[in-house]
């Protein structure tokens, strides 16, 4: 069985301790390839760091999270411009809004929206979308866009189906987490995996975050990793009613397509 996490924090320091063991854990459990996320400059540029690392099981992405787009002057836009383009960035983002958290002002994280929207059109990628609780504005602006767009994936959808019939409609990819796993919030997801095409449908861990809570047994800590998107293809397989091999198979599928991976 062969995975793809395709939203994997590999960067984040909670796994400078133990990284070559996080990673080989990954690769014994099947998931082979990890899309790495870029939140912020620094990031992005770690991302495309581990790729000249390991050229085919670690690939890129150059954006800002919103969270973080109080902090995109023209310096930084130049300076996102030129990780964007390289070969190892395979889409742009993390981009989008968050209004749950609200970690920078409405505005500005619209406006490095829209910019990151136009970079990815300029350099031919896909975008690699957030969007937490700022589902209509998130909408409006990603339509002014998208006509020109590769294509786009919802990371990390954690919506209700109008989000979900919104995203399909316009032809969106959609990924799925180990939110799906978690009895108190996360239920309703399992009713909407079957309604996510095949061909449109992907799987991420967004490790460090989000550790699956139908782990059994429960590992120690909190700290999500790559491994451990065997369960959310478990849960995910379960929910579509179909066999963990084929939810493997039709998800790697997708990635490879989505990122145009070798």
């Amino acid at each position: 069985m062969k995975l793809i996490d395709i939203g994997s924090n590999l960067t984040h320091e909670s796994f400078q301790p133990d990284f070559d063991a996080v990673v080989e854990r990954a690769v014994s459990a099947g998931v082979q390839r990890q899309i790495i996320t870029g939140t912020s400059l620094a990031a992005s540029e770690a991302a495309i760091h581990l790729h000249h690392l390991q050229p085919t099981r670690f690939f890129a992405t150059a954006g800002l999270h919103p969270h973080h787009a109080a902090d995109l002057d023209e310096a930084g836009f130049a300076q996102l411009e030129r990780l964007a383009a390289s070969p190892a960035v395979v889409a742009v983002g993390e981009c989008g809004l968050d209004y749950y958290r609200n970690f920078a002002p409405r505005e500005a994280q619209r406006d490095a929206f829209a910019r990151q929207l136009e970079l990815a059109v300029r350099v031919g990628k896909p975008v690699f979308l957030h969007q937490r609780d700022a589902h209509s504005d998130f909408i409006a602006i990603l339509r002014e866009f998208h006509p020109q767009l590769t294509a786009a994936v919802a990371h990390c959808f954690t919506g209700q189906g109008n989000e979900l019939d919104d995203y399909l409609e316009m032809g969106l990819h959609v990924g799925i987490t180990g939110w799906i796993c978690d009895e108190r919030r996360g239920l309703h997801l399992k009713s909407l995996a079957g309604r996510i095409p095949a061909d449109r449908l992907m799987i991420e861990t967004d490790a460090p975050y989000l550790l699956p809570r139908s782990l059994r047994p429960k590992p120690e800590g909190r700290r999500n990793e790559p491994a451990f998107l065997v369960e959310v293809a478990r849960v995910v397989a379960e929910a579509r009613n179909e066999s963990i091999e084929q939810l493997a198979a039709s998800t790697t599928a997708t990635a490879e397509r989505f990122f145009r991976l070798p």
